[in-house]
């Protein structure tokens, strides 16, 4: 359904589509805000969003309790303390065109049309491409910093943050707040992420890919003095808590944060009408290639902090604010090859080689072709999606690098195709152990799947690796020192195959310690050969004792016992990700709960008359459920590793004197003091059920601004309506 227009879809395809969108929307949160990894550009994956929401607006009963819109960014990583945001930290509506500019000044100018003598202005400033950050500081003193995490709780990287200059530790001049918090962006110069690769390439360490991962990543590590050597930068522009308002206007407090030893951003201005913003808007982009630092569009905010505070909030957004997006530089290149990489599901996934080129002050070599049917030149629904139609080795073709991240190709220059340069013939093959790759059939819509897998499983080598680096992933069972280098090492020396071999490695010792002795003098020859000098005194590879074995075989130790949702999660099921993982555990409670259900959906003729309803799992799922138990061969793999790994049960405690214990509560509209998802958690722990929907069974609706058809039906029904304030005095949190 991912193509089938909103207003077309039926009931039944809107749930699918939701649940669609829900995972794949939190999935690319993870990888943006937990990994700094992205793999979609910022266009693509406001898309997703924007159709979420037309969807949910269309369908009102079928919106998810892990709904997008109900959450920004992603749950605070693991390994940092967690801090909770006195304000949320919001994300930004976006505007790609000056219509969108427009649009956003007459919604402001409609809403406070009664004021008819009321002077609007506006402030515009550059929209830095870094780490949103947010910096506690009382009586003047900087006392805690913090990551935006999920916009409700961050991660607490005081420490990292202290070794920062343009952060000052103690607050200069006077007419500070007893207690504020200073928001802006953490980033890092051009000049300092050059340095950084260079530094890197020598020594033989890491690719780094661009500024911005670079400098989210910097700011997470658990060494401050990495940090402190990567000289990251930080400008001020925005506040969240604070006892008293900075200034009247968001120009002038900004301005005092000058005075008080932050870095600004010299391009805001302040204007009164949208000729004045779009005219700075083109004044910025001009002068953004000689800044010396990535911004991906400019900000707007209505001025005036009270016209803020009356045009208030929608989910997740601030109304007064909108970010206008740069349309992304292109270049010219020539496609080399095709090359078909093969993903942790089977998922052929192809990938033009380039003649290097440079895009927005970065070399791009490689780009996604996603699948056999964008080589062709056509969506799933065979609708043109590109210029110049299909792809050939030796096109000469237009890439961009969408949201300055994500290469991709714009168009083909067909006036430049060779005239030897014939249709690219998908693979029918897997390249790796040449099983027979196909696209599966849609049960619903009768249409073939967009992607071709590989049918081989576990007796393919690429999916099997794919399948440990998710496994031993921050997101699943998050074994330090595991990276995808060490799989790789591990898997090509025979000494890690299945999951459960991971755990056996510290009884292979002398085993490891010669697969990553023999792996690091590979790479000492290549650079030895690419400098032109030789080494001295090379110890051999018997000789060598490789540092840091007992620290992670210590890692993988402690992770014997992981929490039940974090484990299915790392299993790989096809379509179960992290809040659908969270969702069988609270279910099943126990891992041999989840695999007697699973076997059973597996042998049924009809899955629902085994597999429980369960809100926010449907069809999709409960089919990918059922493939992984039906494979004998995911059998043999799970027992080995259950011998290794004891999950513990997933158990909800619930308060003695809870007053909501057993009532069905609905949250709705927008929640000012917790996220969405902690609001359930919450409820939920003190043995509440929480519903998606108001009936007539609901006991207890929570209403938040902006609350709609649910307080309507609430009201018709006789249900009990308190808003948020009243929930946290009912549960004793107030």
């Amino acid at each position: 359904m991912s193509g089938k227009p909103v207003n077309a879809l039926t009931e039944g395809e809107a749930a699918d589509e939701l649940e669609r969108l829900a995972g794949e929307i939190a999935e690319h949160d993870r990888r943006y805000h937990a990994e700094d990894a992205p793999t979609i550009s910022d266009a693509e994956y406001d898309e997703l969003r924007r159709r979420n929401l037309a969807i949910e607006e269309r369908f009102p009963d079928l919106i998810r309790e892990d709904s997008p819109s109900k959450s920004v960014g992603a749950p605070p990583a693991e390994g940092f303390a967690k801090v909770r945001h006195a304000v949320p930290m919001l994300s930004l509506a976006k505007a790609y065109t000056d219509q969108d500019v427009v649009d956003f000044i007459e919604r402001g100018r409609r809403f406070f049309e009664r004021d008819k003598d009321l002077d609007i202005a506006f402030t515009a400033e550059p929209k830095i491409d870094g780490l949103s950050a947010s910096l506690r500081y009382e009586n003047g003193v900087f006392v805690q910093g913090a990551t935006r995490g999920d916009g409700a709780v961050g991660e607490d990287i005081t420490a990292n943050l202290r070794t920062i200059a343009d952060i000052p530790a103690r607050l200069a001049g006077s007419g500070w707040p007893e207690v504020i918090e200073i928001r802006g962006e953490v980033y890092m110069t051009y000049a300092e992420f050059q340095a950084l690769k260079e530094r890197s390439a020598a020594s033989g360490g890491q690719d780094y890919v661009n500024p911005r991962n670079t400098a989210a990543g910097s700011l997470r590590q658990k060494d401050p003095s990495v940090t402190a050597s990567r000289n990251l930068k930080f400008f001020a522009y925005a506040w969240g808590y604070t006892t008293e308002d900075p200034a009247p206007t968001q120009y002038d407090a900004v301005q005092k944060f000058a005075d008080w030893g932050f870095k600004i951003s010299p391009l805001m201005v302040r204007a009164r009408s949208v000729e004045d913003l779009i005219a700075q808007y083109k004044l910025i982009e001009a002068q953004r290639s000689s800044l010396g630092y990535d911004i991906d569009g400019v900000v707007y905010k209505v001025d005036q902090l009270e016209l803020q505070r009356r045009w208030g909030f929608v989910t997740g957004e601030p109304r007064w604010a909108v970010a206008h997006k740069f349309p992304a530089e292109q270049a010219t290149t020539t496609v080399r090859r095709i090359d078909i990489q093969v993903g942790r599901t089977g998922t052929l996934a192809p990938v033009a080689r380039l003649a290097p080129v440079t895009v927005g002050g970065v070399v791009v070599e490689n780009v996604t072709l996603h699948n056999e049917d964008y080589i062709k030149g056509f969506d799933s629904f065979g609708l043109p999606i590109r210029e110049g139609n299909d792809i050939r080795i030796g096109d000469t073709v237009v890439i961009q690098r969408a949201g300055d991240v994500i290469p991709q190709i714009v168009s083909v220059v067909i006036d430049k195709r060779p005239a030897d340069a014939e249709p690219y013939q998908f693979p029918h093959s897997c390249p790796v152990c040449g099983s027979p790759a196909t696209r599966e059939i849609n049960e619903k819509t009768g249409k073939e799947d967009s992607r071709r897998r590989c049918t081989g499983e576990l007796i393919c080598a690429a999916q099997a690796v794919e399948a440990l680096r998710h496994f031993v992933s921050r997101g699943a069972m998050d074994i330090e020192g595991l990276g995808a280098e060490n799989i790789d090492i591990f898997f090509n020396a025979g000494l890690i195959k299945t999951a459960a071999d991971i755990f056996t490695l510290k009884d292979r010792r002398p085993d490891v310690q010669r697969a990553l002795a023999e792996r690091r003098e590979e790479q000492a020859k290549l650079r030895e050969a690419a400098s032109g000098k030789t080494r001295k005194n090379v110890r051999s590879v018997e000789d060598r004792n490789y540092e840091g074995l007992d620290k992670l075989f210590a890692a993988i130790d402690a992770r014997r016992e992981p929490e039940l949702d974090r484990f299915i999660f790392a299993l790989g099921i096809r379509h179960v990700g992290e809040t659908t993982a969270a969702l069988l555990a609270k279910t099943f409670s126990t891992i041999e709960e989840l695999i007697r259900i699973g076997k059973e959906t597996a042998a049924a003729a009809d899955p629902h008359t085994v597999f429980p309803s369960i809100n926010g799992i449907g069809d999709t799922v409960i089919g990918a459920l059922r493939d992984f138990f039906a494979n004998e061969r995911n059998d043999d793999v799970l027992d080995a590793l259950l011998t290794q790994v004891h999950p513990k049960p997933y158990v909800v405690t619930v308060s003695a004197d809870s007053v909501v214990a057993g009532k069905t509560v609905v949250f709705t509209g927008s929640l000012e003091k917790m996220s969405r998802s902690e609001a359930k958690a919450m409820a939920e722990r003190l043995g509440a059920k929480v519903a998606g929907s108001v009936s007539a069974k609901t006991d207890l609706v929570v209403a938040g601004p902006g609350a709609g058809s649910k307080l309507k039906l609430a009201s018709e029904l006789g249900i009990e309506v308190i808003d948020e304030d009243e929930w946290f005095v009912r549960v004793g949190k107030g």
